[in-house]
């Protein structure tokens, strides 16, 4: 790349000569929304010196659905379903911090269980979140055959949802207060099924890639960012993780009893791609370890028990509904919004899939919030998508961008 070229200021999109020789061209290039590599309806206007990117702009707004807007016309046990549409490669992380921001408000505290539950549904979407990154990230550099394997367990993550809420993707899992039912035994079962057999899945998995020539080549000191320069960005999650930092809400601000289990927040040093890789895989393996650790605890705990008792705020049975007045006079009341909410202003976070997922309420009293904020981890890490794609192969680009793992959902709100 000549220096004439590196110091062009982009004023359009029309080709720019360098000293009228056709062979300095640069070329206005369209990554995405419609490339398969793009993972969704990402625009990202570059130019390009052959396969090398001077620079670019990243385009977001193709999904715009006003969903913060639209959240104060709703009632608050209303809200879940629009965060299922955030990142809905691992919903139930979305379903759990809005409950839980509510719980704040509200000053809800869980039964154990309850929580022990939700820490296994957390977990299950961790795993299935990393195994869509990673796995396209192994399909992104040429290699299919780890992505098969990895696929039919997270189609076992789903039948467990499945089993317990109806739902696979967009889950509408559990209720302010706790779940709308219990695990079944089924359910259980299904969950220590996959406890057992995912290890020498993930096994394999790694074992075909960590020490892969070729992916290494393709992935080591790729994108490689600096603790500072990611922090400057608020990145958070396991890209962040990847340069260094040891951040993760689980750990350094305790939610659904993660205190009290015992795992590693696993780090990287170099914060390319490859980093992001292993962070992500280890991160897995910790995953198995927490799930683990509350089936033993859940074991512990009363039988029977899936909710808080909030009868202002949890419907009640339908089978109450309708025999008994006073839940009949409950279910009224929260349906048709009578109950007002404590006015406060308060922010909750959790660890989700790609970092600090979290939510900003303002509540005024009534039975919408006055205001609400997602604070959405994909839309702040995407920022950096274009200043680091400066100066980077073209294929590079792509594997990058699969290691940020960019969710659409998480981008417009």
């Amino acid at each position: 790349m000549s220096d004439a070229i590196s110091k062009i200021k982009l004023t359009d999109n029309r080709p720019i000569f360098i000293d009228n020789d056709p062979q300095d061209e640069l070329f206005t290039l369209n990554l995405g929304p419609t490339h398969p590599a793009t993972h969704g309806v990402f625009q990202n206007v570059l130019q390009v010196d052959g396969e090398r990117i001077i620079s670019g702009v990243s385009t977001i707004g193709y999904i715009h659905r006003a969903f913060e807007k639209i959240a104060e016309r709703r009632a608050y046990y209303q809200i879940t379903t629009l965060t299922d549409r955030l990142n809905y490669c691992s919903s139930p992380i979305n379903n759990m911090g809005w409950h839980m921001t509510v719980e704040k408000l509200l000053d809800i505290e869980l039964p154990k269980r309850v929580q022990y539950m939700r820490v296994i549904i957390m977990e299950l979407s961790r795993i299935a979140d990393h195994i869509i990154c990673n796995g396209i990230l192994g399909v992104d550099t040429g290699t299919f055959a780890g992505f098969i394997p990895m696929m039919v367990k997270r189609e076992f993550i789903y039948e467990i949802f499945e089993e317990i809420c109806g739902a696979r993707l967009t889950t509408n899992i559990g209720r302010i207060g706790g779940f709308e039912r219990d695990f079944n035994e089924v359910a259980f079962a299904k969950i220590r099924e996959f406890v057992n057999e995912f290890p020498a899945v993930l096994k394999e998995f790694e074992a075909l890639l960590e020490r892969n020539r070729i992916f290494i080549d393709r992935t080591s000191g790729v994108a490689a960012v600096d603790a500072e320069t990611a922090l400057s960005y608020s990145w958070s999650g396991p890209i962040l993780r990847a340069t260094g930092v040891d951040y993760d809400v689980r750990a350094n601000e305790p939610y659904s009893s993660y205190e009290e289990f015992d795992f590693e927040v696993p780090v990287g040093t170099n914060g390319d791609v490859y980093d992001r890789f292993l962070v992500r895989n280890h991160e897995m393996w910790q995953s198995l370890r927490i799930i683990e650790q509350a089936l033993a605890k859940i074991e512990k705990e009363p039988k029977g028990v899936f909710h808080a008792d909030v009868p202002d705020f949890y419907l009640p049975p339908k089978e109450q509904v309708f025999n008994n007045m006073e839940a009949l006079i409950y279910h009224f009341k929260i349906v048709m919004g009578e109950i007002d909410a404590p006015k406060k202003e308060l922010y909750h976070c959790v660890e989700g899939a790609n970092g600090e997922l979290g939510f900003y309420l303002i509540s005024d009293g009534g039975r919408s919030p006055y205001r609400l904020h997602f604070r959405r981890p994909s839309f702040i890490n995407y920022q950096m998508y274009a200043p680091m794609s400066s100066g980077m192969l073209l294929s590079d680009a792509i594997i990058n961008m699969s290691s940020l793992n960019i969710i659409a959902g998480e981008l417009d709100a």
